[in-house]
């Protein structure tokens, strides 16, 4: 077996200073490229396990010090690996699920969980159930009617598979009701008529309320009694240990009332379940085997493992991921806000930039390529992590480049006078610098940017797949030659079309681009030449509008 001492080292330091914590899933794989052969793992792994226990002890710092002397046993090529990482309990009939509250349409945050659902759904052949957690929520995040189809269409254009019918929590009352009826038999649950303020005391002191202690006959009555009384004057409890190290996990709350409308059911109940409540009977009857979500649920999970034992049912494997701070998208992404915003008329709309949702994401150019791999290299991070928004763009950037013909924009535009310039009509300009392709454009009268002509004025520069001119001021200039030299280089239209880019925060940018737009298609991703990467809106009447993608 090949002594792989300095390979661990160096995946288990830049492992660590990646995700907080090195992880064995993590530089397991990583090793095969260096000789590892499978019948080794179960040798190699005490020497993995030991390293990374040293490695995690070292301050960040001592991290960065040490991978700066074992960096060079990284294999290149390894850095651009995302293979998923292995789970437990491996089957033929693994079932996963997708469970969305249907808030606002998916953003990029929230969409990652789902995304690695189905990624290893695929990977292990198993199936995918898609249920949407509509239960009546709260007053604060309540239920957006168009977000069921906004989900279903985010799911489809992501390639999310799902098996069908899609299962939702607001059909399945009854099943919860009969379950809630189980746990009070069981004396494991109790209706509760004390207010929030006596409840917080309670918990905090460690002290059973009163309503705790009456008998299972008579929780029961107090249960049906429950659905006729107002909104907030009772709710049924699970029996926990009132001594918990956790006040939070004491007595949560199973099921509430709610006189709020549902989308889907109207006011045909008032008794709601909590999440844990409604999940812990549903992961169980569904046969979900794996739970991929976000490390943010963790008292959930820990309280629908209570249910699962008093009912005796097998517990499923749970995973929870780190959550994903997105640097570089410039504020905090939540469907809240955006719900806000929208409603306040600041957002155009669920597709806006602003709300970084999956349907903006499309309508600037993002390809869902692009998005299941920027999620699948991220993995399963046990840590919460920053990633560069950046790395997104770069990997669609890689799938759009070949693709995406040049064009010339320019915002705030003057006309340039040119003395002796040549008598040119028409010249052929190449529509990607790795096609030979050319298309004609027109030359007639020229416009450039006023901030070039400023930033450049004296100097000689040269027209983008023109000719070179010398700037003078005021938006006059003079032909120098056709030669084409190592000058700066600026854009310029002659045949221009007024035209808008939407920008992802929301500016829009107003400027004029060569005819050859009017050729477009709808939803075509075009690369404006020295601007970035922009996918065409709209091309009727009189204006053309696009939507930023990134440089």
């Amino acid at each position: 077996m090949k002594n792989l001492t300095k390979e661990i080292k160096a995946y288990a330091l830049k492992n660590s200073l990646e995700f907080g914590n090195a992880e064995p899933g993590k530089i397991l794989p990583k090793l095969f490229q260096h000789g590892l052969e499978k019948e080794n793992i179960k040798k190699i792994m005490p020497k993995i396990l030991e390293t990374i226990k040293e490695i995690n002890s070292l301050s960040a710092e001592e991290k960065e010090k040490l991978f700066s002397k074992y960096h060079s046993y990284v294999k290149v090529r390894e850095e651009k690996d995302s293979e998923l990482q292995e789970l437990e309990n491996v089957s033929k009939k693994m079932v996963f699920r997708l469970a969305p509250y249907p808030s606002g349409a998916l953003h990029i945050g929230n969409a990652k969980t789902f995304i690695l659902n189905s990624l290893y759904a695929e990977k292990y052949g198993g199936k995918t159930l898609l249920v949407m957690d509509d239960t009546i929520g709260s007053a604060e995040k309540q239920i957006i009617p168009e977000s069921y189809k906004l989900i279903e269409d985010a799911f489809n254009w992501l390639k999310i598979r799902y098996t069908k019918p899609i299962v939702y929590k607001s059909d399945r009352l009854k099943i919860y009701y009969d379950c809630a009826l189980e746990l009070i038999k069981k004396d494991k649950a109790y209706v509760c008529h004390c207010s929030q303020e006596e409840l917080g005391k309670n918990r905090k002191l460690g002290v059973e309320c009163g309503c705790r202690n009456f008998p299972k006959d008579i929780q029961k009555l107090r249960w049906d009694e429950m659905f006729k009384m107002k909104e907030g004057e009772a709710v049924l409890r699970i029996k926990t240990n009132m001594m918990h190290s956790n006040p939070a996990f004491r007595d949560r709350v199973l099921f509430k009332i709610s006189d709020r409308e549902h989308p889907r059911v109207g006011k045909k109940y008032r008794v709601w379940p909590t999440l844990e409540m409604s999940w812990a009977i549903d992961d169980h009857l569904l046969g979900i085997t794996h739970i991929i979500r976000g490390i943010d649920l963790q008292i959930e999970t820990e309280m629908e493992k209570f249910i699962w034992d008093i009912f005796n049912w097998k517990h499923p494997e749970t995973i929870h991921t780190g959550l994903v701070n997105l640097k570089g998208v410039g504020a905090k992404i939540s469907k809240s806000k955006a719900q806000e915003e929208i409603k306040s008329k600041k957002f155009t709309g669920w597709d806006d930039p602003r709300t970084w949702s999956i349907q903006s994401l499309r309508k600037r150019g993002i390809r869902s390529e692009a998005i299941r791999e920027f999620v699948k290299e991220i993995g399963l991070n046990k840590q919460n992590i920053s990633a560069p928004i950046e790395n997104l763009y770069s990997i669609n950037r890689k799938m759009i480049d070949s693709a995406s013909n040049r064009y010339s924009f320019i915002f705030n535009p003057i006309e340039l006078k040119i003395e002796k310039r040549p008598a040119m009509k028409k010249t052929r300009i190449p529509i990607h610098p790795d096609k030979p392709e050319e298309r004609e454009v027109k030359v007639g009268e020229i416009f450039v940017s006023a901030s070039d002509c400023e930033k450049y004025k004296g100097n000689e520069i040269r027209l983008l797949h023109l000719f070179n001119i010398k700037l003078k001021k005021d938006g006059a200039a003079e032909f120098t030659s056709l030669e084409n030299k190592d000058l700066p280089k600026i854009n310029w239209v002659s045949e221009k079309v007024d035209c808008e880019i939407l920008m992802p925060d929301g500016e829009i940018v107003k400027g004029v681009a060569d005819s050859g737009i009017k050729r477009l298609k709808k939803a075509e991703t075009i690369q404006f030449e020295r601007f970035g990467f922009v996918t065409m809106e709209n091309g009727e009447g009189k204006g053309f509008k696009f939507s930023f993608a990134h440089n």
